[in-house]
């Protein structure tokens, strides 16, 4: 693997990676969480977007692999007073840094650098386009919660139904999980307000996804996983879009829809905006693997930067 930009990867491939981040997982029991296979290398987080858990992930990620993390922030950098990202990139790459992880607004941004600074690059979330990661992880989680931590190696997802919920349109988490939860067998549909589902009128049927407007439809058929995501009220601007009454009494995993769904797990990729996507009882229910969903990052994460720049297999994502 050359770069991880993009979810879209065959099942070997996303099992063997998801096997890995299993053994990284297991260092999270250690009274001493460090492995030296990435002793010597330096890893660069360029983050042009505000983020908690996917930066402070990648950060442990990398400090837990043994290699050197720097993190720069768009505010700080010389990006804020009007340097461009090709000229940002190289400027790092003739550092020495040894891989990068972007996070940009801008959709593209990190195949872009991948071709322009010779450097490993990890797309860590770009504009409306991917979030390959958060697909990862969110995957990793899920596997655990259906077979079992101790039986998940080795495991897909077949026949596992997922409904993700919400601003589909603006949503690089959906785009990802619609291309990776497939691969690995799983049924995905994809179900929010007809404004905010333009990805999957547009991509449902070439990603293989079905596409609803109404929640309750689908809760009657009791999914094995609701993923409710994030309403990006930063990115409707100008745009017609749901009231958050509107919002709540569709789209919002409420007391009531909860109680509905005895087996299914609830999922959310996170920062959650209680009250809106789903109420505080799903967020801190046995259901939730929210916080699963966050100890999974460090380790897919540091599955993913074992596998760039402490493996001398090449290939191209």
């Amino acid at each position: 693997m050359k770069h991880l930009l993009t979810a879209a990867m065959d099942r070997d491939e996303a099992v063997a990676l998801l096997d890995l981040a299993e053994d990284m997982h297991q260092i999270q029991d250690r009274e001493l969480k460090k492995l030296p296979a990435l002793r010597g290398r330096t890893v660069v987080n360029l983050f042009f977007e505000d983020s908690t858990r996917t930066r402070s992930s990648f950060e442990i990620a990398g400090k837990w692999l043994s290699a050197d993390v720097i993190n720069v922030s768009g505010k700080g950098s010389s990006a804020s007073k009007g340097e461009s990202l090709r000229d940002t990139g190289l400027t790092i790459a003739a550092m020495g840094v040894d891989g990068v992880v972007v996070r940009s607004g801008a959709s593209g941004a990190p195949a872009l650098l991948a071709d322009w600074i010779g450097r490993p690059v990890v797309n860590a979330g770009d504009g409306t386009h991917e979030h390959p990661t958060q697909a990862l992880l969110d995957a990793f989680a899920l596997r655990r919660r259906i077979h079992g931590p101790d039986a998940a190696r080795g495991k897909a997802l077949d026949g596992v139904r997922v409904a993700i919920v919400g601003d589909i349109a603006h949503s690089r988490v959906a785009r990802s999980n619609a291309l990776l939860l497939p691969a690995l067998g799983a049924e995905v549909t994809l179900v929010g307000p007809p404004s905010l589902l333009p990805l999957a009128a547009a991509d449902g049927t070439r990603l293989g996804v079905r596409a609803e407007t109404s929640l309750d439809t689908v809760i009657a058929e009791q999914p094995d996983a609701l993923m409710l995501l994030r309403v990006q009220l930063e990115r409707q601007a100008g745009k017609v879009a749901p009231s958050a009454a509107e919002y709540i009494t569709g789209w919002s995993l409420t007391d009531e829809r909860l109680a509905r769904l005895p087996q299914t797990r609830i999922m959310h990729p996170g920062p959650m905006n209680r009250g809106l996507e789903l109420s505080s009882r799903a967020a801190d229910s046995d259901a939730s693997t929210v916080l699963e969903q966050v100890t999974a990052g460090v380790s897919v994460r540091m599955a993913v930067l074992y596998s760039l720049l402490a493996s001398d297999q090449g290939g191209s994502r």
